[in-house]
């Protein structure tokens, strides 16, 4: 598969740009679901000592990808302790 791209790139110079774009697409989509299986409350990868992650967020804790207009440092516990 390589070798075809390597060589079609070779005949198309043109082509070049297009599988730089598609290979860095590939990469972003890839951190992007790492991101999110890694650093997501609501993924539990060890339910013996941890079984209910989300619980355990403060409320100053961003979890979003992008927040525009949520200062999560000045927000107040709005939430029992369980």
């Amino acid at each position: 598969m390589l070798r075809l791209m390597l060589t079609q790139a070779k005949k198309h110079p043109a082509l070049i740009p297009l599988f730089g774009f598609l290979g860095l697409g590939m990469m972003m989509a890839g951190t992007y679901t790492m991101r999110l299986a890694l650093f997501n409350p609501d993924v539990s990868w060890d339910r013996k000592n941890n079984p209910e992650p989300w619980n355990k967020l403060g409320p100053t804790d961003q979890y979003k990808f992008v927040a525009v207009n949520i200062d999560y440092s000045k927000l107040k516990k709005d939430r029992p302790d369980f």
